[in-house]
Protein backbone atom coordinates (compact mmCIF):
# COMPACT_ATOMS: atom_id res chain seq x y z
CA UNK A 1 0.00 0.00 0.00
CA UNK A 2 1.37 3.40 -1.11
CA UNK A 3 1.00 5.97 1.86
CA UNK A 4 1.44 9.56 2.01
CA UNK A 5 2.21 12.00 4.75
CA UNK A 6 0.36 14.74 5.28
CA UNK A 7 2.71 18.35 4.58
CA UNK A 8 2.55 21.76 6.22
CA UNK A 9 3.89 24.47 4.55
CA UNK A 10 4.34 28.11 5.86
CA UNK A 11 3.38 30.56 2.27
CA UNK A 12 5.04 33.40 3.44
CA UNK A 13 4.82 36.02 5.49
CA UNK A 14 7.85 37.27 3.37
CA UNK A 15 6.65 35.50 -0.15
CA UNK A 16 6.06 37.92 -3.48
CA UNK A 17 2.71 36.11 -4.39
CA UNK A 18 1.45 37.15 -0.90
CA UNK A 19 1.57 40.61 -2.09
CA UNK A 20 2.91 41.78 1.43
CA UNK A 21 3.30 40.37 4.86
CA UNK A 22 0.48 37.69 4.42
CA UNK A 23 1.00 34.30 6.25
CA UNK A 24 -0.64 31.13 4.58
CA UNK A 25 -0.01 27.86 6.78
CA UNK A 26 -0.97 24.97 3.72
CA UNK A 27 -1.72 21.66 4.44
CA UNK A 28 -1.03 19.54 1.25
CA UNK A 29 -1.68 15.83 0.75
CA UNK A 30 1.36 15.87 -1.86
CA UNK A 31 0.57 18.89 -3.89
CA UNK A 32 -2.87 18.95 -3.53
CA UNK A 33 -3.88 21.82 -0.48
CA UNK A 34 -6.22 20.20 1.98
CA UNK A 35 -6.31 23.33 3.87
CA UNK A 36 -4.93 26.82 3.73
CA UNK A 37 -5.31 28.91 7.04
CA UNK A 38 -4.77 32.58 6.54
CA UNK A 39 -2.72 34.60 9.42
CA UNK A 40 -2.88 38.15 8.99
CA UNK A 41 -1.70 41.06 11.63
CA UNK A 42 2.15 41.32 10.51
CA UNK A 43 1.14 45.01 9.34
CA UNK A 44 -1.29 45.93 12.21
CA UNK A 45 -0.37 49.40 13.39
CA UNK A 46 -3.95 50.20 15.35
CA UNK A 47 -5.09 53.12 13.07
CA UNK A 48 -8.76 52.33 14.72
CA UNK A 49 -7.33 52.81 18.02
CA UNK A 50 -4.98 55.47 17.06
CA UNK A 51 -8.29 57.92 16.12
CA UNK A 52 -9.67 57.84 19.68
CA UNK A 53 -6.71 60.51 20.24
CA UNK A 54 -6.93 62.65 17.16
CA UNK A 55 -9.60 65.22 16.16
CA UNK A 56 -11.93 64.64 13.17
CA UNK A 57 -9.49 66.40 10.93
CA UNK A 58 -6.13 64.90 11.86
CA UNK A 59 -7.86 61.40 11.38
CA UNK A 60 -8.19 61.51 7.51
CA UNK A 61 -4.39 60.96 7.04
CA UNK A 62 -4.53 57.98 8.63
CA UNK A 63 -6.84 56.21 6.53
CA UNK A 64 -4.84 56.67 3.32
CA UNK A 65 -2.79 54.04 5.11
CA UNK A 66 -5.61 51.47 4.77
CA UNK A 67 -5.56 50.89 1.28
CA UNK A 68 -2.72 53.33 0.16
CA UNK A 69 -2.83 52.13 -3.48
CA UNK A 70 -6.60 53.72 -3.27
CA UNK A 71 -6.19 56.54 -0.71
CA UNK A 72 -8.65 59.11 -2.26
CA UNK A 73 -11.64 56.47 -1.92
CA UNK A 74 -10.35 55.58 1.50
CA UNK A 75 -10.59 59.75 2.03
CA UNK A 76 -13.44 59.82 0.72
CA UNK A 77 -15.33 57.23 3.06
CA UNK A 78 -14.36 58.59 6.27
CA UNK A 79 -15.52 62.02 5.41
CA UNK A 80 -18.76 61.42 4.20
CA UNK A 81 -19.10 59.45 7.59
CA UNK A 82 -18.56 62.64 9.21
CA UNK A 83 -20.43 64.86 6.80
CA UNK A 84 -23.45 62.59 7.48
CA UNK A 85 -23.29 62.54 11.85
CA UNK A 86 -22.99 66.24 11.31
CA UNK A 87 -25.36 66.48 8.24
CA UNK A 88 -23.39 69.16 6.59
CA UNK A 89 -24.23 70.00 2.69
CA UNK A 90 -21.20 69.77 0.23
CA UNK A 91 -20.83 72.19 -2.38
CA UNK A 92 -21.54 70.75 -5.87
CA UNK A 93 -18.45 70.98 -7.55
CA UNK A 94 -16.34 69.50 -4.49
CA UNK A 95 -19.14 66.69 -5.41
CA UNK A 96 -18.14 66.12 -8.59
CA UNK A 97 -14.16 66.71 -7.59
CA UNK A 98 -14.11 63.33 -5.76
CA UNK A 99 -15.83 61.61 -7.79
CA UNK A 100 -13.07 62.33 -10.54
CA UNK A 101 -10.30 61.65 -7.92
CA UNK A 102 -11.90 58.86 -6.48
CA UNK A 103 -12.53 57.00 -10.42
CA UNK A 104 -8.77 57.85 -10.90
CA UNK A 105 -7.94 56.33 -7.72
CA UNK A 106 -10.09 52.94 -8.45
CA UNK A 107 -8.16 52.87 -11.95
CA UNK A 108 -4.65 53.43 -10.34
CA UNK A 109 -5.33 50.36 -7.82
CA UNK A 110 -6.94 48.20 -10.36
CA UNK A 111 -3.74 48.48 -12.57
CA UNK A 112 -2.06 47.30 -9.77
CA UNK A 113 -3.96 44.51 -9.28
CA UNK A 114 -3.54 43.53 -13.31
CA UNK A 115 0.20 44.06 -13.41
CA UNK A 116 1.04 42.58 -10.03
CA UNK A 117 -1.52 39.55 -11.17
CA UNK A 118 0.16 39.28 -14.82
CA UNK A 119 3.50 38.57 -12.22
CA UNK A 120 2.10 35.88 -10.44
CA UNK A 121 1.32 33.77 -13.23
CA UNK A 122 4.52 34.61 -14.57
CA UNK A 123 4.45 37.86 -17.26
CA UNK A 124 6.79 40.68 -15.92
CA UNK A 125 5.80 42.83 -18.73
CA UNK A 126 1.83 43.53 -18.38
CA UNK A 127 3.32 44.55 -14.94
CA UNK A 128 5.58 47.29 -16.70
CA UNK A 129 2.61 48.42 -18.61
CA UNK A 130 0.40 48.47 -15.71
CA UNK A 131 2.82 50.95 -13.80
CA UNK A 132 3.71 53.25 -17.00
CA UNK A 133 -0.16 54.17 -17.23
CA UNK A 134 -0.58 54.27 -13.36
CA UNK A 135 2.52 56.96 -13.19
CA UNK A 136 0.24 59.18 -15.43
CA UNK A 137 -2.45 59.08 -12.47
CA UNK A 138 0.33 60.03 -10.00
CA UNK A 139 1.39 62.74 -12.12
CA UNK A 140 -2.67 64.19 -11.84
CA UNK A 141 -2.44 63.43 -8.14
CA UNK A 142 0.59 65.71 -7.48
CA UNK A 143 -1.12 68.78 -9.34
CA UNK A 144 -4.09 68.32 -7.27
CA UNK A 145 -2.22 68.39 -3.99
CA UNK A 146 1.43 67.40 -4.14
CA UNK A 147 1.52 63.87 -3.24
CA UNK A 148 1.57 60.42 -4.94
CA UNK A 149 0.85 57.53 -2.77
CA UNK A 150 -1.06 58.76 0.40
CA UNK A 151 -3.25 61.91 -0.31
CA UNK A 152 -5.03 63.36 2.24
CA UNK A 153 -6.93 65.80 -0.23
CA UNK A 154 -10.20 64.87 0.90
CA UNK A 155 -11.86 67.29 3.79
CA UNK A 156 -15.12 67.03 5.95
CA UNK A 157 -17.32 69.50 4.36
CA UNK A 158 -15.14 69.32 0.54
CA UNK A 159 -11.35 69.02 -0.40
CA UNK A 160 -8.60 71.25 0.33
CA UNK A 161 -8.54 72.70 -2.83
CA UNK A 162 -9.79 73.30 -6.22
CA UNK A 163 -8.45 71.99 -8.89
CA UNK A 164 -5.13 73.93 -10.89
CA UNK A 165 -5.78 75.42 -14.44
CA UNK A 166 -3.11 72.42 -15.80
CA UNK A 167 -5.01 69.67 -14.46
CA UNK A 168 -8.42 69.32 -16.71
CA UNK A 169 -6.40 69.28 -20.03
CA UNK A 170 -3.70 66.84 -18.81
CA UNK A 171 -6.86 64.84 -17.57
CA UNK A 172 -8.78 64.47 -20.64
CA UNK A 173 -5.60 63.72 -22.51
CA UNK A 174 -5.10 60.78 -20.31
CA UNK A 175 -8.77 59.56 -21.14
CA UNK A 176 -8.49 59.99 -24.56
CA UNK A 177 -5.15 57.52 -24.63
CA UNK A 178 -6.32 55.18 -21.57
CA UNK A 179 -8.80 52.99 -23.69
CA UNK A 180 -6.06 51.69 -25.92
CA UNK A 181 -3.80 51.19 -22.98
CA UNK A 182 -6.62 49.12 -22.16
CA UNK A 183 -6.90 47.16 -25.69
CA UNK A 184 -2.68 46.57 -24.92
CA UNK A 185 -3.80 44.46 -21.80
CA UNK A 186 -6.43 42.90 -23.31
CA UNK A 187 -3.95 41.49 -26.02
CA UNK A 188 -0.81 41.10 -23.54
CA UNK A 189 -2.51 39.41 -20.24
CA UNK A 190 -6.08 38.60 -20.97
CA UNK A 191 -5.53 36.83 -24.43
CA UNK A 192 -2.37 34.76 -23.58
CA UNK A 193 -3.13 30.96 -23.82
CA UNK A 194 -0.69 30.24 -20.80
CA UNK A 195 -2.84 32.84 -18.84
CA UNK A 196 -5.76 31.96 -19.54
CA UNK A 197 -4.66 28.23 -18.70
CA UNK A 198 -3.81 29.30 -14.99
CA UNK A 199 -7.01 31.30 -14.40
CA UNK A 200 -9.91 29.62 -16.67
CA UNK A 201 -12.39 27.55 -14.24
CA UNK A 202 -9.43 27.61 -11.13
CA UNK A 203 -10.98 29.09 -7.55
CA UNK A 204 -14.60 29.13 -8.53
CA UNK A 205 -16.84 31.29 -6.17
CA UNK A 206 -20.43 30.37 -6.21
CA UNK A 207 -22.49 33.34 -6.00
CA UNK A 208 -25.20 32.33 -3.01
CA UNK A 209 -21.79 31.50 -0.79
CA UNK A 210 -20.03 34.66 -1.87
CA UNK A 211 -22.61 36.75 -0.53
CA UNK A 212 -23.11 34.79 3.04
CA UNK A 213 -19.76 35.48 3.56
CA UNK A 214 -19.70 39.37 2.98
CA UNK A 215 -17.67 39.43 -0.49
CA UNK A 216 -18.03 42.31 -2.21
CA UNK A 217 -16.44 44.25 -5.20
CA UNK A 218 -15.03 43.05 -8.44
CA UNK A 219 -14.44 39.62 -6.57
CA UNK A 220 -18.48 39.19 -5.96
CA UNK A 221 -19.26 41.15 -9.11
CA UNK A 222 -17.27 38.46 -11.11
CA UNK A 223 -20.04 35.65 -9.39
CA UNK A 224 -22.75 37.18 -11.20
CA UNK A 225 -23.80 39.06 -8.82
CA UNK A 226 -25.48 42.68 -9.34
CA UNK A 227 -23.96 44.77 -6.66
CA UNK A 228 -22.12 48.09 -6.82
CA UNK A 229 -23.30 50.94 -4.14
CA UNK A 230 -22.19 53.25 -6.58
CA UNK A 231 -25.79 51.58 -8.60
CA UNK A 232 -27.71 50.18 -6.04
CA UNK A 233 -27.56 52.58 -3.11
CA UNK A 234 -26.06 55.78 -4.98
CA UNK A 235 -24.39 58.65 -2.99
CA UNK A 236 -22.67 61.49 -3.98
CA UNK A 237 -23.14 62.36 -7.44
CA UNK A 238 -23.23 58.96 -9.27
CA UNK A 239 -26.71 58.78 -10.36
CA UNK A 240 -26.00 61.57 -12.84
CA UNK A 241 -23.77 59.41 -14.58
CA UNK A 242 -24.58 56.87 -17.07
CA UNK A 243 -22.10 53.65 -16.82
CA UNK A 244 -22.80 50.00 -16.72
CA UNK A 245 -21.40 47.25 -14.03
CA UNK A 246 -19.63 44.88 -15.14
CA UNK A 247 -20.41 40.73 -14.42
CA UNK A 248 -18.57 37.33 -14.65
CA UNK A 249 -20.44 34.52 -15.51
CA UNK A 250 -18.12 31.59 -13.79
CA UNK A 251 -16.63 33.42 -11.35
CA UNK A 252 -12.99 32.00 -11.12
CA UNK A 253 -10.22 33.83 -11.66
CA UNK A 254 -10.36 34.88 -14.63
CA UNK A 255 -13.47 36.68 -14.42
CA UNK A 256 -12.05 38.13 -11.52
CA UNK A 257 -9.29 39.66 -13.46
CA UNK A 258 -11.01 40.72 -16.82
CA UNK A 259 -13.98 42.40 -14.14
CA UNK A 260 -10.97 44.98 -13.08
CA UNK A 261 -10.35 45.48 -16.97
CA UNK A 262 -13.40 46.19 -17.56
CA UNK A 263 -14.11 48.23 -14.27
CA UNK A 264 -11.29 50.58 -15.44
CA UNK A 265 -13.39 51.43 -19.09
CA UNK A 266 -16.00 52.17 -17.03
CA UNK A 267 -14.50 54.33 -14.59
CA UNK A 268 -12.97 56.35 -17.62
CA UNK A 269 -16.81 56.60 -18.63
CA UNK A 270 -17.77 58.14 -15.19
CA UNK A 271 -14.86 60.56 -15.29
CA UNK A 272 -15.33 62.10 -19.05
CA UNK A 273 -19.21 62.60 -17.94
CA UNK A 274 -17.83 64.29 -14.28
CA UNK A 275 -15.43 66.64 -16.54
CA UNK A 276 -18.21 67.86 -19.24
CA UNK A 277 -20.72 68.49 -15.85
CA UNK A 278 -18.25 70.17 -13.62
CA UNK A 279 -19.98 72.90 -12.28
CA UNK A 280 -18.46 76.24 -11.05
CA UNK A 281 -18.67 77.26 -7.31
CA UNK A 282 -17.15 77.01 -3.85
CA UNK A 283 -15.45 73.51 -3.16
CA UNK A 284 -15.77 73.73 0.93
CA UNK A 285 -18.79 74.40 2.80
CA UNK A 286 -18.64 76.33 6.07
CA UNK A 287 -18.03 74.54 8.60
CA UNK A 288 -16.76 75.45 12.19
CA UNK A 289 -12.59 75.05 12.86
CA UNK A 290 -13.16 73.22 15.65
CA UNK A 291 -15.56 70.13 14.14
CA UNK A 292 -17.67 68.91 17.74
CA UNK A 293 -20.13 66.75 15.63
CA UNK A 294 -23.46 65.86 18.16
CA UNK A 295 -23.39 62.78 20.03
CA UNK A 296 -24.62 59.87 18.40
CA UNK A 297 -23.55 57.01 15.53
CA UNK A 298 -23.62 56.63 12.06
CA UNK A 299 -22.27 54.01 9.76
CA UNK A 300 -21.96 55.09 5.87
CA UNK A 301 -20.26 52.93 3.23
CA UNK A 302 -19.29 53.38 -0.67
CA UNK A 303 -17.95 51.47 -3.11
CA UNK A 304 -14.19 50.90 -2.20
CA UNK A 305 -11.29 49.85 -5.23
CA UNK A 306 -11.64 45.97 -3.51
CA UNK A 307 -15.21 46.03 -2.31
CA UNK A 308 -17.41 47.74 -0.12
CA UNK A 309 -15.52 50.40 2.07
CA UNK A 310 -17.42 51.04 5.33
CA UNK A 311 -16.87 53.67 8.48
CA UNK A 312 -18.72 53.50 11.52
CA UNK A 313 -18.10 56.52 13.74
CA UNK A 314 -19.08 56.83 17.29
CA UNK A 315 -19.34 60.41 18.65
CA UNK A 316 -19.73 61.67 22.29
CA UNK A 317 -19.64 65.18 21.39
CA UNK A 318 -16.26 65.86 21.79
CA UNK A 319 -13.41 67.09 19.08
CA UNK A 320 -12.61 63.38 19.27
CA UNK A 321 -14.18 60.09 17.67
CA UNK A 322 -15.22 58.25 20.70
CA UNK A 323 -14.59 55.14 18.20
CA UNK A 324 -14.21 54.38 14.87
CA UNK A 325 -14.50 50.73 13.36
CA UNK A 326 -13.24 50.28 9.47
CA UNK A 327 -15.03 47.82 7.35
CA UNK A 328 -12.18 46.38 5.24
CA UNK A 329 -12.90 44.76 1.66
CA UNK A 330 -9.55 43.42 1.70
CA UNK A 331 -10.05 41.73 5.25
CA UNK A 332 -13.00 40.32 4.38
CA UNK A 333 -12.90 38.70 1.15
CA UNK A 334 -10.19 37.12 2.37
CA UNK A 335 -12.51 34.69 4.93
CA UNK A 336 -13.28 32.47 2.04
CA UNK A 337 -9.69 31.62 0.83
CA UNK A 338 -9.42 28.59 2.95
CA UNK A 339 -12.34 27.15 0.98
CA UNK A 340 -11.21 28.48 -2.37
CA UNK A 341 -8.04 26.78 -2.31
CA UNK A 342 -9.00 23.41 -1.17
CA UNK A 343 -8.16 20.77 -3.54
CA UNK A 344 -6.00 22.56 -5.68
CA UNK A 345 -2.02 22.94 -6.15
CA UNK A 346 0.28 25.22 -4.63
CA UNK A 347 0.73 26.93 -8.18
CA UNK A 348 -3.03 27.89 -7.87
CA UNK A 349 -3.13 29.20 -4.57
CA UNK A 350 -0.55 31.65 -6.44
CA UNK A 351 -3.51 32.78 -8.89
CA UNK A 352 -6.28 32.13 -6.63
CA UNK A 353 -4.51 34.48 -3.96
CA UNK A 354 -3.63 37.06 -6.67
CA UNK A 355 -7.36 37.16 -7.78
CA UNK A 356 -8.65 38.52 -4.75
CA UNK A 357 -6.63 41.57 -4.65
CA UNK A 358 -5.40 42.12 -1.60
CA UNK A 359 -3.66 44.74 0.35
CA UNK A 360 -1.89 44.76 3.93
CA UNK A 361 -2.33 47.95 5.13
CA UNK A 362 -6.51 47.21 4.76
CA UNK A 363 -6.51 43.38 5.84
CA UNK A 364 -4.45 44.29 9.61
CA UNK A 365 -5.41 47.84 9.53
Amino acid sequence: MLRTEEITLNMGPQHPSTHGVFHVVLKMDHEVITEARPICGYLHRGIEKLAEARTYTQFIPYTDRLDYLAAMLNNTGYVQAVEKLMEIEVPERAEYIRVICCELSRIASHLIAVGTYSVDIGGITGFMYCLRDRERIMDLFEMVCGSRLTLSYMRIGGVAEDLPDEFIPALCQFLDEMPSRLDEYDGLITGNEIFQARTKHVGLLDPGVAINYGISGPNLRASGVFWDLRKNRPYSVYDRFDFEVPLGKRGDCFDRFTCRIKEMRQSLKIIRQAVEQLPEGPVMAKVPKVLKPPAGDVYHEIEGAKGILGYYVVSDGSNKPYRIHVRRPSFINLGFLNELCKGWKIADVVAILGSLDIVLGEVDC
